[in-house]
């Protein structure tokens, strides 16, 4: 008859995905020349050239209205389509005029929070 004895190790395993969360000021939203967009440019150096063609990138602003949460976009919200476009280096995030919207969005007059999290990828084309 033989022993037999078991070694138990926790492993924990670091993520590689990355988080960045930044205020977006008042003053940083631009708008169109028709008033039907307001832009807000962002710099975020941790998007690079492999985020924008290989891997993924979600973006969540707060909630309009409960504000300990975030809502991931692209989303509408009374009448103002929020989306985002991002390229080496940064993220823009557009505040529209949704197609059944009468009127033009407000440009906000309170910091948004804005939450991107970078998930790495591995290209198996």
């Amino acid at each position: 008859m033989g022993l037999v004895s078991c070694k138990k190790d926790t492993i924990i395993e670091e993520t590689s995905n990355r988080t960045i969360i930044i205020n977006i000021q008042p003053n940083q939203w631009t708008p169109s020349t028709n008033g039907r967009t307001f832009t807000a440019e962002i710099n975020i150096p941790e998007i690079d050239a492999l985020n924008v063609d290989i891997e993924g990138i979600l973006v969540y602003l707060d909630h309009p209205v409960n504000k300990s949460s975030y809502i991931q976009l692209p989303y509408t919200y009374e009448g103002a389509a929020y989306s985002y476009e991002h390229f080496d280096g940064g993220i823009a995030v557009d505040i529209q005029r949704s197609a059944y919207a009468t009127e033009n969005p407000t440009k906000p007059t309170v910091p948004i929070r804005l939450k991107v999290v970078l998930i790495p990828s591995r290209d198996v084309t």
